[in-house]
């Protein structure tokens, strides 16, 4: 049996079954909810198996009892293929009272029906992404997140990976099953094998639409040369015509919803906070991937190819920077945005907390140049924020791949990814 590797999603797990009577987990297939959910569950059923989704489908229709029958907690993995089971675990929930009675695990969002119940009071969601570098041992986790939030900006680490050692941490990506893989190649031919899943045969399934599948890789294809930028859709649609493809607008965007239903496209939103300044926000989405190597796979690009291509190499490590992250600060209660403003400004990230505390961060691969200039602004936009109305952002920081991490004469923190913890 391979080793199970720690989740930061586990705790978050364990609370959501003392505090809901169903707990869902979605997030893109191979991503780990399965094996995770299985730890929590006493009885499974798997609706990927044929002859088990027969069953069950049957004992839907019927309205059975045996539908929900097994000792709780009762797990039904990829439960999109019965809708219905939601209507039904809902009314159960409310019959047996309690706790911890049910786990749902998805790797699409089910067909929309409008009469479906939110299941507020009674579903508890978690969202889980391929493994960041901390879960896979990668990250040394000298600084955590949660730390800077409490205050404790004292940082070191060192992170030992070179440059080449990042392209293909991102060219393989976080899906476990790579990530447990000794021998390269094949863990490098796993996200490859993930992507010709998704347009072959898991696009047509999301929701019952045929569609193409040259066409989906098309369109993340393009997704993925305008990743980590605020690309709106005439933008893709002009990089299609560009390559010598021509599709509509509304058809690149109902490939695109697809891909958000499987949990592979996942922008981040714009922040809006209160300006000194006369600036305006920009309130474009930016372009990402749940993991940076799917982009990488479509784009026919090996590490060697990365290293040798800054700019491109640049911007798939900002969209690895951000998937980790979103995976930090999700265990820590907080949420990940950009900032765009008319003055030219951008931060990468804001990482936002429920309590209102908040941090900015830049990501470069490195160099002092860059790192000098990402600190800039930091500061400009740290400036620009009116602290009457909104709290100090508690610390200031830059990504970077390689190096030390360190605090700098103007409090600027500089971090190497792979020292980075939630």
């Amino acid at each position: 049996m391979s080793k199970y590797y720690d989740r930061l999603i586990d705790k978050s797990f364990e609370l959501a079954l003392k505090t809901a009577g169903c707990v869902v987990v979605e997030g893109a297939k191979w991503c780990g909810k399965s094996t995770t959910a299985k730890r929590f569950a006493k009885t499974i059923v798997e609706l990927q198996r044929p002859n088990t989704f027969k069953v069950y489908k049957l004992y839907s229709d019927n309205g059975d009892v045996a539908l929900l029958q097994g000792e709780k907690p009762l797990m039904f993995d990829e439960w999109q293929k019965i809708p219905d089971l939601w209507e039904y675990i809902r009314a159960e929930i409310d019959d047996l009272g309690g706790k911890g009675h049910f786990i749902l695990t998805g790797s699409a969002k089910p067909v929309e029906n409008e009469g479906r119940h939110t299941g507020i009071g009674r579903m508890k969601k978690l969202v889980m992404r391929p493994m960041s570098l901390f879960e896979s041992e990668e990250s040394i986790g000298s600084v955590s997140l949660k730390s800077l939030f409490s205050g404790d900006i004292q940082i070191a680490g060192k992170e030992e990976k070179s440059l080449k050692d990042i392209a293909f941490i991102i060219c393989r990506g976080g899906w476990p099953e790579a990530v447990t893989i000794s021998d390269s190649s094949i863990a490098l031919k796993i996200a490859k094998d993930y992507v010709s899943s998704l347009v072959e045969t898991d696009i047509v399934e999301v929701d019952g639409i045929k569609r193409n599948a040259s066409r989906a890789r098309t369109i993340i294809r393009t997704y993925a040369r305008n990743i980590s930028a605020p690309a709106k859709l005439q933008t893709l649609q002009k990089d299609m015509q560009t390559n010598n493809e021509t599709l509509d607008v509304r058809t690149i965007e109902s490939y695109i919803n697809a891909l958000k239903k499987l949990f592979i496209l996942e922008d981040i939103e714009a922040w809006s906070p209160r300006l000194r300044s006369k600036a305006t926000l920009r309130t474009s989405d930016t372009r990402q991937f749940t993991c940076p190597s799917i982009a990488a796979s479509v784009l026919d690009a090996n590490p060697m190819d990365l290293v040798n291509d800054l700019n491109t190499f640049g911007l798939l490590f900002e969209s690895l920077c951000i998937r980790d992250l979103r995976i930090y600060a999700e265990s820590i209660e907080g949420k990940i945005y950009n900032y765009r403003d008319s003055r030219g400004l951008e931060a990468d990230a804001i990482v936002h907390l429920d309590n209102g505390k908040w941090g900015l961060i830049e990501i470069k691969l490195g160099g002092e140049e860059a790192v000098e200039k990402a600190a800039k602004t930091l500061l400009a936009i740290k400036e620009s924020i009116d602290l009457d109305v909104m709290k100090q952002p508690t610390f200031l920081m830059i990504i970077t791949a390689t190096g030390y991490a360190y605090r700098r004469s103007d409090g600027v923190l500089v971090v190497p990814l792979g020292c980075l913890k939630d």
